[in-house]
């Protein structure tokens, strides 16, 4: 993996202490721990009114309080839909004999329809993200040829990998989550916004 890359999963709040120039980029992957959820760029502020009506005094006498319990309350291994997405690291083989996956994708989509958009010897897939959004996997292809900043592809349950959008490299599509910094200043701005202005 690039060190760009790796220096992006960590201000994200990512373990990488067992990524390794002698591992596959699927052995890598899933060796990252996260402790939290993800957020991205175009996060829509979900539960933040409900979370300041409930928290109203605390923002008035105590605002760093605020913001520390704000980011202890959305990056937690939590269930609550606040429109985060949620790091993956399962392999999935549609097209492997033997494998737990085969035959998934029969009748719904052909290996040569996927090979027009997906770059690879194998059509065998690592899930790295999943999200609440359209689409709602994300995945790269285990044989992609740049095995150190893979592309990441899109599909969606409703379309299981009849539909595959290509996000660009990994290193690009890192780039669309925040950071806890970015977090609270994205928060920050909006409350200012709705109740003070």
């Amino acid at each position: 993996m690039y060190k760009t890359i790796i220096t992006k999963l960590k201000s994200l709040g990512a373990n990488t202490e067992g990524i390794s120039a002698d591992k596959t980029f699927a052995e890598n992957w899933q060796s990252i721990k996260f402790s939290h959820h993800l957020y991205d760029k175009e996060w829509d502020v979900y539960g933040i009114d409900q979370f300041y009506e409930e928290n109203k005094e605390l923002y008035i006498n105590s605002s760093e309080v605020f913001y520390r319990n704000l980011l202890d309350e959305y990056f937690s291994d939590h269930e609550k839909p606040y429109g985060q997405d949620f790091y993956k690291n399962w392999l999935f083989e549609p097209f492997k004999e033997n494998s737990e996956d085969f035959g998934e994708l029969e009748g719904l989509v052909d290996e040569k329809e996927i090979r027009e958009i997906v770059q690879g010897q194998e059509m065998d897939f690592i899930c790295i993200i999943y999200s609440y959004g359209y689409p709602d996997h994300y995945f790269v292809c285990l044989a992609d040829p740049d095995q150190e900043n893979p592309t990441v592809y899109s599909t969606d349950h409703e379309v299981y990998f009849q539909e595959i959008e290509n996000e660009g490299s990994l290193e690009e599509f890192l780039e669309r989550y925040m950071t806890k910094e970015e977090f609270i200043e994205v928060v920050k701005e909006y409350l200012e916004r709705k109740f003070w202005s």
